[in-house]
């Protein structure tokens, strides 16, 4: 395989980047989190896809990479609100094909890309599962903080609503009914071993 090296550096630095984009909701959720970014919200996402797409019996690589790439686009156009979307028109499909066609594996990419706005796969609607989930999991960290605006979000359930699979479901149930530091509940002692 010919490899463009300088090419897939720059889109390496490009990819980096999202560490620096703030996702939007901090407008709406009235929040200070600098922590939560483009490239934090797809990671989680992205974990939170490989135990969905086990458990639906998808391929857990595309549903991984739909998960890595689902937002890839927002380095260019920065990340989009649903008050945004609601008067700004964004060029994403531009945006992917000018990020992705002169990579290596761009047309591998650029399908899967394809594929997870479609949503007509169970890989595809599995991978927004993940990203709607990762969703309701920042929603309860932030009202577990007295965000009484994420709170009304979670309360309303507007991102289950959108859900595909019922195991996504059931797990939007259990974010909204678990405290966020349950996971450490039973780990932290007060002596040295």
């Amino acid at each position: 395989m010919s490899v463009n090296i300088e090419q897939l550096v720059s889109f390496f630095f490009e990819v980096g980047s999202l560490r620096k984009i703030v996702r939007s909701h901090r407008q709406t959720l009235l929040t200070e989190d600098f922590s939560d970014n483009i490239s934090s919200h797809s990671y989680r996402a992205s974990i939170i896809g490989w135990f969905l797409a086990r458990i639906e019996e998808a391929d857990p690589y595309k549903v991984v990479m739909m998960c890595l790439i689902h937002d890839l686009e927002e380095t260019r156009t920065g990340d989009q609100n649903w008050v945004h979307k609601k008067y700004v028109k964004v060029f994403e499909e531009e945006v992917r094909e000018g990020q992705l066609s002169l990579l290596p594996e761009a047309e591998e990419i650029l399908k899967l890309s394809k594929e997870y706005q479609e949503r007509k796969t169970i890989e595809a609607k599995v991978a927004k599962d993940a990203d709607l989930l990762e969703q309701i999991l920042t929603l309860k960290e932030y009202t577990w903080r007295g965000n009484k605006e994420a709170e009304k979000w979670l309360k309303g359930k507007e991102q289950e609503k959108l859900m595909f699979t019922k195991t996504a479901k059931s797990l939007a149930r259990e974010v909204c009914r678990q405290r966020p530091s349950e996971w450490w509940d039973k780990l932290w002692v007060n002596t040295r071993r």
